[in-house]
Parts: structure tokens; C-alpha cells; sequence
């Protein structure tokens, strides 16, 4: 039985992230875990009709919930830690798997040093990442052989 796995990532907010996210980084990782996707719990209809109603608030509540939820329905979180500076979000799902107890892995493509002195990102991020069991991969290639092998 593969692990239900939790994707956390920025990538759903621009148009190139959503073509890596949808054509890439779902498909390679649904070859070895099942993919939970939160981008797909709230229709883009409901996010139009709420913001145009001003609702602003009860939306932000909505998908937060729903994420949290969902996070709390998976054994595993894979985090997509690119950026300058891992995105706050992404953050805070990897903070809240770690609370739960779930394995987390990383994939930090970006080059760029974005973390304290030996630290491959913020040294608490890598902290709850290797404290819970996971490894940060600097590939998709990698992090797949990561899941795959569960190591």
C-alpha cells in the first residue's frame, strides 16, 4: 500500500508553477504514493464567488481547515522548499505534520543558499524535516527514490 502523502508547495499560485505542479510533480510522485492535493480541495468557482463577495476571511478559514484536514488524513508530507526563502505556507504544513507525527520530505531544487550555515534550508525547517525520518532531495529524481525506499 503506498502512503497517502500530503503535497505542500507554493506551486499553485503562478501559471508556470501550476504546469510543473500538474504535468510534472503529481504525476511523478502518484508513481509512488498516493497523492493527496491540496490545491484541489476548493474549486477556483468557490475562491471567485467568495472573493468577489468580500467574504475574504471565511475563505482563508475555509482552506485552511480543509488543508489541515487534510494533512491530518496522510501518514506523509512532501514539502517543495524552493524560493529564496521557502514559501510561509509551506512552511507552516511542514510545522503541523511534525506536530502530528508524519514523516516529511523535502525537494529544494533552487540553488541559492536559503538557510543558516549548514543548514540546506531554515534550520527549523530542516529540523522538523530530519526529525521526523525525512531527507531534503535536491531533485524530483531523487526525492522518488526517497519515497521509494522509504529511507
Amino acid at each position: 500500500m503506498t502512503p497517502r502523502t500530503y503535497v505542500a508547495s507554493p506551486l499553485g499560485f503562478t501559471e508556470a508553477g501550476r504546469a510543473y505542479y500538474a504535468q510534472t510533480l503529481l504525476p511523478t510522485l502518484a508513481t509512488v504514493v498516493e497523492v493527496v492535493d491540496p490545491w484541489a480541495l476548493t474549486a477556483p468557482e468557490e475562491v471567485e464567488r467568495l472573493q468577489a463577495a468580500g467574504r475574504h476571511a471565511e475563505l482563508n478559514t475555509l482552506i485552511g481547515a480543509r488543508n489541515a484536514e487534510a494533512i491530518r488524513s496522510c501518514t506523509r508530507l512532501v514539502a517543495v522548499l524552493d524560493g529564496q526563502e521557502p514559501d510561509a505556507g509551506t512552511c507552516a504544513e511542514i510545522g503541523y505534520a511534525a506536530g502530528l507525527g508524519l514523516r516529511i520530505d523535502g525537494l529544494r531544487t533552487d540553488w541559492r543558499e536559503a538557510g543558516e550555515a549548514g543548514a540546506t534550508v531554515n534550520l527549523q525547517v530542516q529540523y522538523f524535516v530530519e526529525a521526523s525520518g525525512g531527507r531534503i532531495a535536491d531533485s524530483l529524481d531523487a526525492l522518488v527514490a526517497l519515497l521509494r525506499d522509504g529511507v
